[in-house]
């Protein structure tokens, strides 16, 4: 099982970082150590004193393959769910400030946490998915997957040329604007069309 992540996939969340967008999708990974899951608590890592949520929807893939084409790229997923993308954002801003690597600063061990998953066809509108991230009850990320830079299709046929896509998969494709701190007491709840899908309290 592979956790397969994309960079600035959303305009706003780009320009929130003073980032360039990006001209291919940005692609990271995580191990499967980095998965949290049944809305466990994540314990604050002692490494980070900035440590942002990234709220993503993420695609469950249902079939192996590689080098997907466009028009069957759709096949490969069938469901939905929603994860947080923690990043420790002192850590990879000196990271990158280097040009290293910043694994450590994404891929840490409890770094995403996973909603259970949602069959598309149960959505009004699979293209269109609102989804948001509450913070001790205050909506402080809301999206739409209409405004991705790369739809979920062009995730599927760009990262199977790459990396052979297996049943079990997960790609977490990208966060909008409002990322931000995380401090210990805090609640994150994570939504899909306005159904709470995901909690996480900090410890």
């Amino acid at each position: 099982m592979k956790i397969i992540c994309i960079g600035r996939n959303y305009v706003d969340h780009a320009k929130e970082l003073n980032n360039p967008l990006p001209k291919m999708p940005i692609v990271f990974m995580k191990p499967a150590t980095a998965l949290l899951l049944e809305n466990k608590p994540f314990y604050y890592p002692d490494f980070t004193k900035n440590l942002h949520h990234e709220a993503e929807i993420v695609l469950k893939i249902s079939k192996n393959g590689r080098h997907v084409e466009h028009e069957f790229a759709s096949t490969y997923y069938q469901e939905v769910g929603i994860g947080i993308d923690f990043t420790a954002r002192d850590l990879q801003d000196d990271l990158k400030s280097k040009g290293h690597p910043w694994e450590i600063a994404k891929a840490f061990d409890f770094s995403a946490p996973l909603s259970k998953f949602i069959p598309l066809a149960s959505l009004n509108d699979p293209i269109n998915i609102n989804f948001k991230l509450t913070k001790n009850g205050t909506i402080v990320q809301n999206g739409n997957t209409k405004d991705l830079i790369f739809s979920f299709d062009e995730l599927i046929c760009h990262i199977s040329k790459f990396f052979r896509l297996q049943i079990g998969d997960y790609i977490y494709t990208g966060t909008p604007a409002g990322v931000g701190p995380v401090e210990i007491g805090d609640t994150l709840i994570c939504s899909i069309e306005d159904k709470e899908m995901l909690t996480c309290e900090i410890k």
